[in-house]
């Protein structure tokens, strides 16, 4: 589902780079898409084609317009792949046909030579791929031009690649810093607390791939804690603008670990009593890799599933937007966009809000205490 479905999955990316003025950005942002622009591959034989194209229109890759792709602070578009995929019995067979024609034709040979198998080989995809029409998958892109963090409506890795390589390609300059665990929270760590964070964190200096390996504990810590305080009724949190939010565990958990056979997953699903599943499969040494959690204010509701690893939302899900149906259909998409941008930032205020509880509670002087509570609370 796109970033304007009331329920989407997202990674989110920091905007860096020497360059980054988001005043100066914003001059040239359409011409920089359109050259990147979706270029459609439905006439051709291309296998695949990867482009920006119009969020609120999949079909148009025109960006000369700022009011198509120009949301006060927001920028938005759609990352656009169009794929051809062969059926792999249809390629063996049209294959077996092609190499069985040229041993006719070629008596004296008992098998097809394999330079001239290659041959074939490509000439069965070409012809097969002229007659397969491209399956297009979209990609929604929320890009916050004050904050310079990007949404991106996708968990998927293949993805992620594709559009940090397009975005680099089309903004030269600039990078995707993806907000993995130890980047969101280095931005949540308060100054009295930041001495005994530093001892956590390498502070942004090695490869990302290392910080994200380094910061592994993050999440699976900060998932069993708020399970624990799930547990315990204890679920109210404070903001910084003093308002409270409610948080809790439930639902559906992944965990993994290791045993004769390799690596092994176990989903519990369903609500919980007393987590009393959960416990005791971390009490068998697996690691809580996913957990979904639940967020409230006042009458409004979030939920979503946490994947610890990379801080990832899956199938995130916020407040309905009402669609006003008295308005122009084109005010009432830029009207929903607005919504939904809302909402789901709201979303991850929230979920922010509960972060920095753990982390306070985390670095702090009590943390020792707290671990042991948790500790005796898994040991039932």
């Amino acid at each position: 589902m796109g970033i304007l479905a009331n329920t989407v999955s997202i990674s989110q990316f920091d905007v860096v780079g020497e360059e980054y003025d988001s005043s100066e950005i914003g001059s040239r942002i359409g011409a920089c898409l359109q050259e990147q622009a979706f270029v459609s591959i439905e006439t051709g034989s291309e296998e695949q084609a990867l482009g920006w194209v119009e969020l609120d229109d999949f079909t148009s890759a025109e960006f000369a317009d700022n009011e198509r792709w120009r949301r006060d602070n927001y920028v938005v578009f759609t990352l656009r792949r169009d794929q051809r995929r062969l059926p792999t019995a249809l390629l063996k067979g049209e294959l077996a046909a092609q190499q069985q024609r040229f041993l006719t034709a070629n008596p004296t040979f008992n098998r097809v030579p394999k330079q001239k198998n290659e041959e074939l080989k490509e000439l069965v995809r070409q012809r097969l791929l002229a007659r397969t029409l491209p399956t297009p998958t979209l990609y929604d892109v929320m890009w916050n031009l004050d904050s310079g963090r990007l949404t991106f409506a996708s968990v998927s890795m293949r993805a992620i690649d594709e559009l940090c390589d397009l975005f680099q390609k089309t903004f030269p300059g600039l990078r995707l810093l993806l907000v993995h665990p130890l980047q969101r929270a280095r931005a949540l760590v308060p100054a009295p607390l930041r001495a005994a964070w530093a001892q956590l964190d390498n502070g942004g200096e090695a490869p990302v791939l290392q910080q994200i390996e380094d910061g592994a504990w993050l999440g699976g810590e900060f998932m069993l804690w708020l399970m624990y305080r799930t547990a315990a009724g204890n679920c109210t949190y404070s903001q910084q603008d003093g308002d409270n939010v409610t948080a809790w565990l439930d639902n559906r958990f992944l965990l993994a670990g290791s045993g004769n056979e390799g690596a092994q997953k176990v989903t519990i699903t369903g609500p919980q009593d007393n987590f009393a599943e959960v416990c005791a499969a971390l009490r068998q040494e697996k690691q809580l890799l996913e957990a979904t959690i639940h967020l409230e204010q006042e009458e409004n509701q979030w939920r979503l599933n946490l994947k610890g690893g990379l801080f990832q939302f899956g199938s995130f899900k916020c407040p309905a937007v009402r669609v006003d149906r008295s308005v122009a259909a084109e005010d009432e998409q830029v009207s929903i966009f607005y919504e939904r941008a809302f909402v789901l930032e709201r979303g991850l205020e929230l979920f922010d809000a509960v972060l920095a509880a753990f982390l306070a509670c985390r670095l702090g002087t009590d943390w020792p205490d707290e671990q042991q509570r948790i500790t005796q609370w898994l040991e039932g």
